[in-house]
């Protein structure tokens, strides 16, 4: 019979009214079923969604749709990530205000995520730049002010002379900001910061219970949170040689086995040493300054080339008095970290072994490898950082590294400089408390007023929320809130005199720290319904990219930790499981070379293929253009497919289908027409076999077979079912899309026997068992398809309401067997036999094996041991 092909356009948003007008995806806080929440993370609101998107929320679609169907209660909501710089650069740039460039942009996204058919409960939809929001973040702001978990502190921050904010370490490269481009300062600002150092210990431990996350995120939180086993060790300063009243410096280190190999101590430039000295001295206060420019993450740390100066200070070594050391300023030094002192050994670490090179500084190896020679060994251009043996070090020669370390910070703890040890045994961190300070308009406003005679006063949470003034101008750089003729002037809650507003607002990482928690009862008018926080947390899935594995995830650690701290929760970590996608990747296309070159879009391009060689033509005019790597879709290379076209061309269902089958999803997906093609031709294959069989599986019971010709058709689909099931369990999407194409490819004949009407009752009923578990199996990846087969088929109901099937044991167990065949004790060979033989039969069976008869030679064996379903032993 023929059919019509399968009409995305038509099925697709059918299907998505249907799901909307039954509220299939709206969940009661009060059901009592087992509960499962899936969240991805939330986007931020640019105006487009891009593949990216698709591929994330199609996993995630994937995992509530499917723990819907296996019975449990799913919460699977989504918001919008909506306060930042670009809505308020855009406001500057447009002339609209960000809050209508930004709803503007939401109202499209959404529009497009729904065209996707994700089954979101959309009722708990909300924008951090609601006020119904983050009226809550300044509620929370408060609590955590009265615990002490926030303070406010003069700091040194990186200045963006051009963007008139402050920017992190992280934003700041080779000197200039991330954004502007502009050369950035460093000011002193009185800043706030969220305490989150008071959890240093407990976010570190906690990391060992995190076994649902992926182990290189875990290492890379436990790296940036860095804790470190070491010394606090004070060096003499030699009289004479520093400014007058600097007479020590104390520096921090992991290896005090390695002290005698110090060639220099190296300071920041920041260090109050450093700025005394460069007060007298020019060359040191310009190199300063340049340090000050640089960028001060770890990455510009690692790849700067390392430079100092000498300051003409000498230190007195720790263990020797007589040995003097000079002191530099180095870039590499950071005055956040430890002490911002080190002092540099240069045999045992490489950023120090780079400098000494450069400023012809000794080097004296001190470590060597267990199996070393201590009069051969010897540190070339490659620095020997593993434990050893130590050599070089007086009365350390011949001890391992570890012994040494304990030597030595006896003798230091035991020895008085001044009235003090010289040495303290010190455990240090490398995480720093969180500055939340932003010099812009469109973020959370933090809720405290300044007051000349109070001081700084929290706002009163009756007084809450503190709304961002609608009527702000965008034509002057900084911070409009710093101008507004109204909005910063207030009076104080306390003496009720005349004050003045906060007028910084929070980094937007507050507003997506917990945003997690806030959707398990959005329409509370406190920031969380305890109850129900409790018991949707921690998330069970949680869906995002690599790029967030630190700071927001530790954040959000964090953001968790100080809720239970004021009351708002009781759970201690936020995410249960963690799954860090692969991005969307596309070939480049580009016409010239050099600075001349120029990109080309996906979309104008046409591709050849002929005797293996691809080519790639303009289509306006037929231009022959060169294909380039494949890369991460970015606008600037134009290497970008957008989500709307391929839904229009080929239905929501093809590209979720695709970016789902593709690759493992923690790798990259490669994005091809070919592809997305290949994906269209199942869902239209599906949709014929199934269509076709419709008429004669409509009003057949489906029941799957126990014999005859149909138990294979049973079998097949039934240990699909329960690999898929696992498959699903994992998030090995890729490897439930293989096996789907296998049980399609293995219902075709059957199908189209059923649709000819070449097939008996038992027989239909066994094909359409296996048709409902086919369609069931997919649906969590194409949903409108599969209910549309599911409606053809005539199975009732809506199938996102559906449980999920359940296997049969019977039809999943193997029947054979595999059982070793041993010949006195020793295995000779396997045989492979039905599982329900007798004793006799297997006996017999393992005689006639080639390998036994050999061994055997014509021999009678004694006797035949048949352990039933696990081993063979012949006795000769």
């Amino acid at each position: 019979m023929a059919t019509e092909r399968y009409n995305p356009r038509d099925a697709e948003p059918r299907w998505q009214q249907k799901w909307n007008e039954e509220k299939v995806f709206e969940t009661d806080n009060n059901d009592l079923r087992d509960k499962y929440y899936v969240l991805e993370m939330f986007p931020y609101p640019s105006g487009r969604i891009h593949m990216g998107h698709v591929r994330n929320y199609a996993m995630g679609d994937v995992v509530a749709r499917y723990k819907r169907a296996r019975g449990y209660n799913v919460l699977h909501p989504m918001g919008w990530d909506a306060f930042g710089m670009p809505a308020e650069n855009a406001a500057m740039e447009r002339g609209v205000h960000p809050a209508a460039w930004t709803y503007q942009n939401i109202a499209s996204m959404k529009a497009q995520l729904k065209a996707m058919g994700l089954s979101l409960d959309w009722s708990r939809e909300f924008a951090t730049c609601d006020v119904a929001y983050y009226q809550h973040q300044q509620h929370l702001f408060v609590d955590f002010l009265e615990k002490g978990l926030v303070y406010r502190k003069q700091s040194k921050v990186n200045w963006d002379p051009v963007d008139n904010t402050v920017l992190a370490n992280e934003q700041v490269i080779d000197g200039r900001g991330w954004r502007s481009g502009a050369l950035v300062e460093q000011r002193e600002l009185t800043q706030w910061f969220f305490k989150i150092t008071d959890f240093s210990q407990d976010l570190l431990d906690a990391l060992d219970t995190l076994d649902q996350w992926p182990e290189k995120v875990r290492l890379m939180q436990k790296n940036w949170i860095g804790r470190s086993e070491g010394m606090a060790i004070r060096w003499a300063i030699v009289p004479g040689t520093a400014p007058a009243g600097e007479s020590e410096v104390t520096v921090y280190t992991t290896r005090p086995d390695t002290l005698f190999g110090a060639s220099f101590l190296a300071i920041s430039a920041d260090h109050p040493l450093a700025k005394e000295v460069a007060a007298k001295n020019p060359a040191i206060e310009a190199f300063c300054e340049e340090c000050r420019r640089a960028g001060t993450s770890l990455a510009a740390l690692e790849t700067a080339e390392k430079k100092g100066i000498d300051t003409g200070v000498k230190v007195q070594h720790p263990l020797d008095p007589t040995w003097e050391l000079p002191v530099y300023v180095a870039n590499f030094v950071l005055m956040d970290y430890g002490t911002g002192a080190i002092f540099g050994c240069p045999c045992g670490d490489q950023r120090d072994l780079d400098f000494a090179r450069k400023y012809n500084l000794p080097v004296v190896p001190v470590v060597m490898p267990k199996d070393g020679d201590a009069a051969t060994f010897s540190v070339d251009d490659v620095a020997y950082d593993g434990d050893g043996v130590m050599i070089n070090s007086r009365f350390l020669d011949g001890k391992t590294t570890a012994e040494a370390f304990e030597i030595v910070a006896d003798r230091l703890t035991a020895t008085a400089l001044g009235n003090q040890p010289q040495g303290e045994r010190k455990v240090n961190f490398r995480l720093r408390d969180w500055g939340i300070s932003r010099q812009r308009y469109w973020g959370c406003p933090i809720p405290v007023i300044h007051c000349e005679d109070c001081g700084v006063v929290p706002v009163p949470k009756k007084d809450l929320p503190v709304k961002l003034p609608e009527d702000v101008t965008f034509d002057q750089p900084g911070n409009p809130l710093d101008r507004h003729p109204t909005w910063r002037h207030v009076a104080c809650p306390h003496c009720g005199k005349d004050a003045r507003r906060e007028t910084d607002t929070m980094d937007t990482f507050v507003d997506s720290s917990w945003y997690f928690t806030r959707f398990t009862a959005p329409w509370e008018q406190v920031p969380t319904d305890v109850q129900a926080a409790n018991h949707w947390l921690p998330v069970d899935q949680y869906i995002g990219g690599i790029e967030h594995a630190i700071l927001h995830l530790l954040y959000s650690r964090f953001f968790t930790r100080a809720m239970r701290e004021t009351g708002h929760v009781d759970v201690k970590e936020p995410f249960k499981g963690l799954f860090t996608q692969g991005m969307v990747v596309h070939e480049t296309y580009s016409r010239g070379a050099g600075m001349s070159r120029e990109w080309v879009a996906p979309a104008d391009i046409s591709i050849d293929e002929q005797d293996g060689k691809r080519r790639a033509y303009l289509l306006s005019n037929g231009e022959e253009i060169s294909i380039g790597s494949i890369e991460k879709m970015s606008k600037s290379k134009k290497n970008v497919v957008d989500p709307d076209d391929i839904i229009a061309s080929y239905g929501a269902d093809t590209a979720r289908f695709f970016v789902l089958s593709d690759s493992p999803p923690e790798r990259d997906v490669i994005w091809s027409e070919a592809g997305v093609e290949g994906a269209h031709r199942f869902t239209q294959r599906l949709w014929r076999l199934v269509s076709e069989a419709a008429d004669s599986l409509r009003d057949i019971q489906p029941t799957p077979a126990k014999e005859g010709d149909a138990l294979a058709i049973s079998q097949i689909a039934h240990k699909t079912l329960k690999a898929v099931q696992n498959d699903y369990d994992k998030l090995w999407f890729n490897k439930a899309v293989a096996r789907i194409y296998e049980l399609v490819n293995a219902l075709a004949a059957p199908l189209s026997n059923v649709a000819a009407g070449k097939a008996s009752d038992d027989y239909r009923a066994a094909v359409k068992n296996a048709t409902e578990i086919l369609i069931q199996l997919v649906a969590p990846m194409t949903p409108h398809l599969a209910e549309e087969c599911w409606a053809t088929l005539g199975s009732g109901g809506v199938l996102a309401k559906q449980p999920w099937p359940a296997f049969e044991e019977g039809l999943v167990t193997e029947n054979d067997l595999v059982l070793p065949v041993q010949i006195n004790g020793k295995k000779r060979a396997e045989l492979t036999i039905s599982r329900d033989a007798d004793q006799n039969a297997v006996s017999e069976a393992a005689l006639a094996l080639d390998e036994v008869k050999k061994v055997l030679d014509g021999q009678a064996p004694k006797k035949i041991i048949v352990v039933p379903q696990r081993i063979v032993n012949i006795v000769v």
